[in-house]
């Protein structure tokens, strides 16, 4: 067996109970919350009889070994439960509202990679007025909060310029020319302060590579300072790069439920955000999870890219 695949199969395996120990925490969320979660979803009004009727709807009154068990038995089965305010399959609920959400969170980290990228090499590589360019861009989108960028972008572009639309959500499916329109805003709103992140990763890694031997080296070799960091230098910072990608996968889909709700979005976040309010409890169980699922992913496949892209992760973690 190579170190590769190795390190491929830990990956994979070390995921399932990552998988599960994750599951046992969204599982745990709502019981462990002080107080009767049946009685705060129904009402202060809710009586005894109603109580007991919804705790035994849900299965609530037995004990919380049967309630997991029943719980990830579902999950298998591919019966994730019933909204208990619209009395919908929550199967069918994240099936229409994920490729929102995908799609927001997609759209929002590929324009940020094609930001930071190239400005994250242009600052390492620049000049003084360059640097101190994508050193301004970085405060600004790390300091700036998504909300209020939203709502920033939504008076300039929807407000004053009168060129986008506020809030709304068309599939592409439909109109394609349309989905754009309306993605636009909540994209840049994502997209400005992860390309920021990506910008600053991206500048030092390749800042630490052009101040290698090798490259003191090809530059005495008369090689141009583009060759170099085309043929050498990204391709040694990549690890460094798609590893800061990969976490702020989770802080994007943390920003994509404050952005669905300030642009009307109806993905997974203002799914689980809605059902916060309206107490509904196995609706904001399984909206949880379906996130924390796809951070999880994210990270493997991360994982696994980088171990690719450097072959010393694998041969490290077979050591």
């Amino acid at each position: 067996m190579t170190s590769r695949l190795g390190f491929v199969l830990r990956r994979l395996a070390l995921t399932v109970p990552v998988l599960f120990v994750m599951s046992i925490i969204v599982f745990l969320i709502i019981r462990l919350v002080p107080g009767d979660p049946v009685r705060t979803m129904l009402g202060f009004r809710a009586t005894d009889e109603n109580v007991e009727q919804v705790r035994h709807q849900l299965g609530l009154d037995q004990s919380w070994l049967l309630q997991y068990g029943d719980f990830i038995g579902g999950i298998f089965r591919g019966d994730l439960g019933t909204d208990i305010v619209s009395h919908a399959s929550l199967s069918d609920l994240l099936a229409q509202r994920l490729p929102v959400t995908f799609e927001l969170a997609g759209l929002a980290m590929l324009l940020a990679v094609l930001i930071g990228v190239p400005l994250g090499v242009r600052a390492a590589t620049g000049g003084k007025w360059v640097k101190r360019l994508t050193e301004g861009f970085v405060v600004f989108g790390i300091s700036i909060p998504d909300f209020w960028l939203g709502i920033l972008l939504v008076l300039v572009f929807a407000g004053t310029l009168v060129i986008l639309p506020p809030s709304g959500y068309v599939p592409f499916a439909d109109d394609p020319a349309g989905n754009i329109r309306y993605m636009i805003l909540p994209v840049l709103t994502l997209a400005i302060g992860e390309a920021a992140y990506i910008l600053r990763t991206t500048r030092a890694a390749v800042t630490s590579v052009l101040d290698r031997p090798f490259v003191t080296f090809l530059r005495a070799k008369g090689i141009r300072t583009r060759r170099i960091v085309a043929g050498h230098a990204l391709r040694n910072a990549a690890p460094a790069i798609v590893t800061v990608i990969g976490i702020q996968v989770g802080v994007l889909l943390g920003g994509a439920i404050i952005v669905e709700q300030l642009f009307a979005l109806p993905g997974v976040g203002r799914l689980v955000v809605t059902a916060i309010t309206q107490r509904n409890y196995p609706t904001v169980q399984i909206g949880v999870l379906a996130i924390a699922t796809t951070f999880i992913m994210v990270s493997l496949v991360t994982d696994l890219i980088v171990g690719w892209l450097d072959p010393r992760v694998a041969d490290g973690a077979a050591t």
